[in-house]
Protein backbone atom coordinates (compact mmCIF):
# COMPACT_ATOMS: atom_id res chain seq x y z
CA UNK A 1 0.00 0.00 0.00
CA UNK A 2 1.43 3.33 -1.11
CA UNK A 3 0.54 6.52 0.76
CA UNK A 4 0.64 9.67 -1.28
CA UNK A 5 1.29 13.10 0.21
CA UNK A 6 -1.69 15.34 0.79
CA UNK A 7 -1.85 18.19 -1.64
CA UNK A 8 -3.12 21.48 -0.28
CA UNK A 9 -3.19 23.99 -3.07
CA UNK A 10 -5.64 26.60 -1.90
CA UNK A 11 -4.29 27.08 1.62
CA UNK A 12 -1.04 28.61 2.74
CA UNK A 13 0.23 28.33 6.28
CA UNK A 14 2.89 31.00 5.88
CA UNK A 15 2.44 34.67 5.18
CA UNK A 16 2.43 35.41 1.51
CA UNK A 17 5.12 37.72 0.12
CA UNK A 18 2.45 40.32 -0.62
CA UNK A 19 1.40 40.48 3.04
CA UNK A 20 5.00 40.85 4.20
CA UNK A 21 5.51 43.57 1.65
CA UNK A 22 2.33 45.35 2.82
CA UNK A 23 3.56 45.29 6.43
CA UNK A 24 6.93 46.77 5.37
CA UNK A 25 5.11 49.33 3.25
CA UNK A 26 3.03 50.51 6.20
CA UNK A 27 6.15 50.61 8.37
CA UNK A 28 8.06 52.68 5.78
CA UNK A 29 5.14 55.04 5.15
CA UNK A 30 5.00 56.10 8.79
CA UNK A 31 6.21 59.63 9.51
CA UNK A 32 9.70 59.42 11.12
CA UNK A 33 9.56 62.89 12.69
CA UNK A 34 8.89 62.85 16.43
CA UNK A 35 8.73 65.46 19.17
CA UNK A 36 11.21 63.58 21.35
CA UNK A 37 13.69 63.32 18.48
CA UNK A 38 13.50 67.03 17.77
CA UNK A 39 13.86 67.86 21.46
CA UNK A 40 16.88 65.55 21.77
CA UNK A 41 18.54 67.26 18.82
CA UNK A 42 17.94 70.69 20.35
CA UNK A 43 19.11 69.46 23.76
CA UNK A 44 22.38 68.19 22.28
CA UNK A 45 23.11 71.40 20.42
CA UNK A 46 22.23 73.53 23.46
CA UNK A 47 24.51 71.46 25.71
CA UNK A 48 27.38 71.77 23.20
CA UNK A 49 26.79 75.53 23.06
CA UNK A 50 26.87 75.60 26.88
CA UNK A 51 30.19 73.73 26.86
CA UNK A 52 31.60 76.26 24.42
CA UNK A 53 30.33 79.13 26.54
CA UNK A 54 31.78 77.53 29.68
CA UNK A 55 35.18 77.09 28.02
CA UNK A 56 35.12 80.70 26.85
CA UNK A 57 34.19 81.88 30.36
CA UNK A 58 37.00 79.81 31.86
CA UNK A 59 39.49 81.30 29.40
CA UNK A 60 38.30 84.80 30.35
CA UNK A 61 38.82 83.97 34.04
CA UNK A 62 42.25 82.46 33.40
CA UNK A 63 43.58 85.80 32.11
CA UNK A 64 44.80 86.43 35.63
CA UNK A 65 47.27 84.00 37.20
CA UNK A 66 45.13 83.77 40.33
CA UNK A 67 42.74 81.18 38.89
CA UNK A 68 45.53 78.98 37.53
CA UNK A 69 47.30 79.01 40.90
CA UNK A 70 44.03 78.30 42.71
CA UNK A 71 43.10 75.36 40.41
CA UNK A 72 46.67 74.03 40.56
CA UNK A 73 46.74 74.06 44.36
CA UNK A 74 43.32 72.33 44.51
CA UNK A 75 44.58 69.64 42.13
CA UNK A 76 47.75 69.14 44.23
CA UNK A 77 45.66 68.79 47.41
CA UNK A 78 43.44 66.17 45.74
CA UNK A 79 46.47 64.14 44.58
CA UNK A 80 48.25 64.44 47.93
CA UNK A 81 45.19 63.25 49.79
CA UNK A 82 44.50 60.28 47.49
CA UNK A 83 48.06 59.16 46.56
CA UNK A 84 50.41 59.81 49.50
CA UNK A 85 53.03 57.19 48.59
CA UNK A 86 53.27 57.92 44.82
CA UNK A 87 56.55 58.97 43.22
CA UNK A 88 57.06 62.60 42.26
CA UNK A 89 56.70 61.96 38.50
CA UNK A 90 53.49 60.01 39.09
CA UNK A 91 52.20 62.81 41.36
CA UNK A 92 52.91 65.34 38.60
CA UNK A 93 50.91 63.31 36.07
CA UNK A 94 48.10 62.79 38.56
CA UNK A 95 48.08 66.53 39.34
CA UNK A 96 47.77 67.35 35.65
CA UNK A 97 44.93 64.83 35.37
CA UNK A 98 43.18 66.32 38.41
CA UNK A 99 43.63 69.81 36.95
CA UNK A 100 42.06 68.61 33.69
CA UNK A 101 39.23 67.04 35.68
CA UNK A 102 38.56 70.29 37.55
CA UNK A 103 38.51 72.23 34.28
CA UNK A 104 36.19 69.65 32.69
CA UNK A 105 33.95 69.78 35.77
CA UNK A 106 33.70 73.57 35.52
CA UNK A 107 32.99 73.55 31.78
CA UNK A 108 30.58 70.58 32.01
CA UNK A 109 28.76 72.15 34.96
CA UNK A 110 28.34 75.36 33.03
CA UNK A 111 27.04 73.38 30.05
CA UNK A 112 24.46 71.64 32.26
CA UNK A 113 23.36 74.93 33.86
CA UNK A 114 23.05 76.58 30.46
CA UNK A 115 20.98 73.65 29.18
CA UNK A 116 18.70 73.74 32.24
CA UNK A 117 18.24 77.49 31.76
CA UNK A 118 17.24 76.93 28.12
CA UNK A 119 14.98 73.89 28.84
CA UNK A 120 11.62 75.69 28.37
CA UNK A 121 12.78 77.12 25.05
CA UNK A 122 14.04 73.68 23.97
CA UNK A 123 10.66 72.16 24.82
CA UNK A 124 8.74 74.80 22.87
CA UNK A 125 11.07 74.84 19.85
CA UNK A 126 11.11 71.03 19.76
CA UNK A 127 7.31 70.93 19.55
CA UNK A 128 7.22 73.63 16.85
CA UNK A 129 9.98 72.01 14.77
CA UNK A 130 8.36 68.59 15.03
CA UNK A 131 5.03 70.03 13.90
CA UNK A 132 6.55 71.84 10.88
CA UNK A 133 8.75 68.94 9.81
CA UNK A 134 5.95 66.44 10.45
CA UNK A 135 3.60 68.32 8.12
CA UNK A 136 6.27 68.50 5.40
CA UNK A 137 7.02 64.80 5.79
CA UNK A 138 3.30 63.92 5.72
CA UNK A 139 2.96 65.77 2.40
CA UNK A 140 6.00 63.92 1.05
CA UNK A 141 4.69 60.51 2.18
CA UNK A 142 1.21 61.15 0.74
CA UNK A 143 2.83 62.25 -2.53
CA UNK A 144 4.80 59.01 -2.62
CA UNK A 145 1.64 56.96 -2.00
CA UNK A 146 -0.18 58.75 -4.83
CA UNK A 147 2.81 58.36 -7.15
CA UNK A 148 3.07 54.65 -6.33
CA UNK A 149 -0.64 54.16 -7.01
CA UNK A 150 -0.39 55.93 -10.38
CA UNK A 151 2.60 53.79 -11.37
CA UNK A 152 0.71 50.65 -10.36
CA UNK A 153 -2.30 51.66 -12.44
CA UNK A 154 -0.07 52.49 -15.41
CA UNK A 155 1.64 49.12 -15.10
CA UNK A 156 -1.67 47.24 -15.00
CA UNK A 157 -2.93 49.18 -18.00
CA UNK A 158 0.31 48.51 -19.91
CA UNK A 159 -0.17 44.76 -19.58
CA UNK A 160 -3.26 44.83 -21.80
CA UNK A 161 -2.47 47.89 -23.94
CA UNK A 162 -1.85 47.98 -27.66
CA UNK A 163 1.14 49.76 -29.26
CA UNK A 164 -0.56 53.17 -29.44
CA UNK A 165 -1.64 53.02 -25.80
CA UNK A 166 1.83 51.86 -24.76
CA UNK A 167 3.39 54.87 -26.48
CA UNK A 168 0.98 57.17 -24.63
CA UNK A 169 1.73 55.41 -21.33
CA UNK A 170 5.46 55.81 -21.97
CA UNK A 171 4.95 59.53 -22.52
CA UNK A 172 2.95 59.78 -19.30
CA UNK A 173 5.64 57.83 -17.48
CA UNK A 174 8.29 60.27 -18.68
CA UNK A 175 6.15 63.19 -17.49
CA UNK A 176 5.82 61.53 -14.08
CA UNK A 177 9.58 61.10 -13.88
CA UNK A 178 10.08 64.81 -14.65
CA UNK A 179 7.60 65.85 -11.93
CA UNK A 180 9.10 63.59 -9.26
CA UNK A 181 8.07 64.17 -5.63
CA UNK A 182 10.92 66.23 -4.13
CA UNK A 183 12.31 65.69 -0.64
CA UNK A 184 11.50 68.18 2.14
CA UNK A 185 14.09 70.95 2.65
CA UNK A 186 15.25 69.76 6.08
CA UNK A 187 16.46 66.38 4.76
CA UNK A 188 20.15 66.47 3.84
CA UNK A 189 20.95 64.63 0.62
CA UNK A 190 24.30 62.92 0.28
Amino acid sequence: MLISPISVQSYSFTASPDRKQDKNQVKNDKNPISKSGEKALLLKTTFLAGLGLGAKLLLELIDGDFLIDELGSKAEKIVEKQHKNASSSKKLLLTLGALGGLIAMFVGGFGILYTMFKAPKINYDGNVNAFKKGKDMDVYIQGNKAEKEIYTQMNEKAKTANDEEKAKLKEQYMQMQMAKNKLPDFIKQK
